[in-house]
């Protein structure tokens, strides 16, 4: 499976349904592929084998939950046969939180709700594959590292597939094939609103994963091969109501979005739902203070909501697309049938990029 990186490249996985996982599986991508072996297991049957996430309130592409072992009839936990047994009592429906412990060798993800139209990372991929294969939803991957044990590029990707007659897919297809046959969000409510910036049609959109409602405020003519300005926001109390900024990170708030896009010749702006907890208020606190920020603290407006502001884009009729935000890579867009062709910073900062 390949997935495009923050940095345009290709990134390899070699992914395994976890139902027949064997200790040969392991034991090929612990030697061959090279990476860490991972479980890509769904929220709820993290929640019934009772797996906090590693990091509480990890909201990254890689939500690890504790490491884990099978509790019996395993050795040290490392061999290839430990370890695929340890993946068999997890995926194994009869198990109970008590049949693991921690830590352990093998690492699960929590794959998010809706998968690569949720976010497109190689967990949910992976948990994709399965399910359409009509298999449990749960897999067992692993990054391909280079024989330097650096990130495999794509010429070795390539070759590592042929030299082992591995089946290659790419994460944008997965998201093309599931946006032909399935979504996550249905346009609920439709109409114009009147703002302070003019008038804007409104859709709202709810999402099948968690229920939530999201909007999207569109301005002219949207057309496929035509560029459109597009904001895909996430609401902060801070930015949004208070109007603070912090030194060196200015953002899109979301009456600078919403004038811009009022002034362009067909814009979007999708407001994503997204509740702040009571740990989201008191790091947008922290931040403000100068405190240090967490290197696991990740940024929801970049990546997380990725899948759902796409599949809204998308159904407007989005295709290119001039973006106000940070000049970033994002993962499998182009399986959406969306172009990033530029990045329109704030209007305190430089020109656009």
């Amino acid at each position: 499976m390949l997935n495009e990186n923050s940095a345009g490249g290709m990134t390899g996985f070699v992914v395994a349904a976890a139902e027949h996982c064997a200790a040969d599986h392991i034991a090929f991508m612990a030697r061959q592929a090279r990476g860490l072996v991972c479980l890509a297991l769904t929220p709820q049957r993290c929640a019934e084998l009772e797996l906090p996430l590693m990091v509480e309130g990890d909201d990254s592409l890689s939500p690890f939950t504790l490491s884990i072992e099978a509790a019996t009839e395993i050795d040290t936990g490392i061999s290839a046969a430990d370890r695929a047994r340890t993946v068999q009592v997890a995926v194994d429906t009869a198990s109970q939180p008590a049949d693991l412990v921690q830590p352990g060798h093998i690492f699960p993800i929590a794959a998010a709700t809706g998968g690569v139209l949720t976010r497109t990372a190689p967990a949910e991929a992976a948990i994709d594959l399965t399910t359409l294969a009509g298999l449990l939803p749960a897999a067992v991957f692993t990054e391909v590292l280079d024989a330097e044990g650096a990130v495999a590029g794509a010429d070795y990707l390539i070759a590592f597939a042929e030299r082992h007659q591995l089946v290659v897919g790419q994460v944008s297809d997965l998201v093309t094939y599931r946006l032909a046959n399935q979504k996550t969000i249905q346009a609920v409510r439709k109409g114009v609103l009147d703002s302070r910036h003019g008038s804007f049609e409104v859709t709202a959109y709810q999402d099948a994963t968690q229920g939530r409602v999201h909007l999207a405020l569109k301005k002219g003519e949207i057309k496929a091969d035509s560029p459109t300005l597009v904001r895909v926001h996430v609401t902060a109390v801070f930015r949004d109501l208070v109007g603070t900024t912090l030194d060196g990170h200015a953002s899109w708030s979301f009456d600078e979005s919403l004038s811009a896009i009022s002034e362009a010749e067909a814009g979007v702006l999708v407001l994503l739902s997204k509740p702040e907890t009571a740990e989201d208020l008191l790091h947008g606190i922290d931040r403000l203070l100068g405190e240090p920020e967490p290197d696991s603290m990740a940024s929801p407006d970049a990546y997380n909501q990725i899948g759902m502001g796409a599949q809204i884009l998308r159904d407007l009729g989005v295709g290119q697309i001039r973006l106000m935000g940070a000049p970033l890579k994002y993962n499998a867009l182009a399986g959406f049938g969306l172009e990033v062709i530029d990045f329109v910073a704030p209007p305190d900062t430089s020109e656009s990029h």
